[in-house]
């Protein structure tokens, strides 16, 4: 959906994508089919002891975690600018206001509110989630390939290396919490307060999205530039209900959205995660890679933790 809705609009963007999963044995992407230009999996990052990595993360974890690399790998490649968009956005109408902003910018980041809440329950929930999490919304980015740029990803992709978890309760939340520091740390930093961009759950009571007479999509007063459909098959519609007031047009892009993923659905692939289970298919349970991540020990004996007859036979023996 990301990229069919992105081609609509920028159909010479060149587009990657980052898959944080192996293959199924039965299955293969087609590139052309899901229209990208180029597909890097996990295994394709140049990331030490890669095994070892993956396996101290869960799937939230990892799929944050590797942002850093694929940016780097990107700006290698030569693009002269890299947007980093979540997987779960659709595109309304076009982004080029971003590329713009890349002409005067090193780095644009687009924060989870753009208000302050005015009722003292979405302050606690939506402000002071922020702060848990962060102020910024990592579901986008945007980087020049300079050197601004290039220190920016260096820094990023050192800290997701080792400290990428989701411990808000500690200061750290996977990708995000790291990016409150962006705009102290580093020049030229933009922040896109236009309410048309990263539109979700947690901002849409200040950004009601509506149809105008002419069938445009808006938030707020702005034209939609893309929404954020976090969670939208759980908490994500809750959340949405309990923001949206009066807005009816946000139904009705969450039905448009919800019908056009089950298009694209493979039942091959239906709660797949490839690391998500030791070799001889037991479930990794989240205290195991807990374990795992707070002993440098254990990560020295057991390179490959995934091999069920080696770490899952220590975890057993001693837990």
């Amino acid at each position: 959906m990301l990229s069919q809705t992105l081609r609509m609009h920028h159909p010479d963007w060149t587009l990657w994508l980052c898959i944080s999963d192996l293959e199924p044995p039965d299955y293969q992407l087609d590139m052309i089919d899901h229209g990208f230009d180029h597909v890097l999996w996990l295994k394709d990052l140049k990331i030490d002891k890669l095994e070892s990595w993956i396996f101290r993360h869960n799937i939230v974890e990892i799929c944050t975690a590797v942002k850093g690399f694929f940016l780097e790998k990107i700006m290698e490649a030569g693009a002269d600018t890299v947007f980093y968009i979540d997987p779960d956005i659709a595109i309304f109408n076009s982004l080029e206001p971003l590329v713009q902003k890349l002409q005067i910018s090193n780095i644009i980041l687009t924060p989870h509110l753009i208000n302050p809440e005015e009722k003292s329950k979405y302050m606690w929930e939506n402000e002071r989630s922020a702060l848990l999490h962060g102020v910024y919304n990592l579901g986008f980015l945007g980087v020049c390939n300079n050197a601004e740029g290039r220190r920016f990803a260096a820094w990023w992709r050192e800290r997701l290396q080792f400290f990428c978890f989701e411990l808000a309760s500690e200061g750290i939340y996977t990708d995000q919490r790291w990016c409150d520091l962006v705009p102290a740390f580093f020049e030229g930093v933009g922040i896109v307060r236009d309410p048309g961009y990263n539109v979700a759950s947690w901002n849409i009571s200040s950004r009601p999205v509506t149809f105008d007479s002419e069938g445009t999509l808006h938030a707020g007063d702005a034209l939609l530039r893309f929404y954020h459909f976090t969670k939208i098959s759980d908490v994500g519609e809750a959340m949405i209900e309990r923001y949206s007031g009066s807005s009816t047009a946000i139904y009705e892009i969450v039905r448009w959205y919800q019908a056009s993923l089950k298009k694209f659905e493979d039942p091959r692939l239906t709660k797949y995660w490839g690391y998500g289970s030791y070799s001889d298919g037991t479930p990794i349970k989240y205290e195991h890679r807990e374990i795992y991540r707070k002993r440098p020990d254990l990560q020295e004996d057991y390179t490959n933790p995934f091999r069920a007859n080696t770490f899952l036979k220590w975890i057993n023996n001693n837990h």
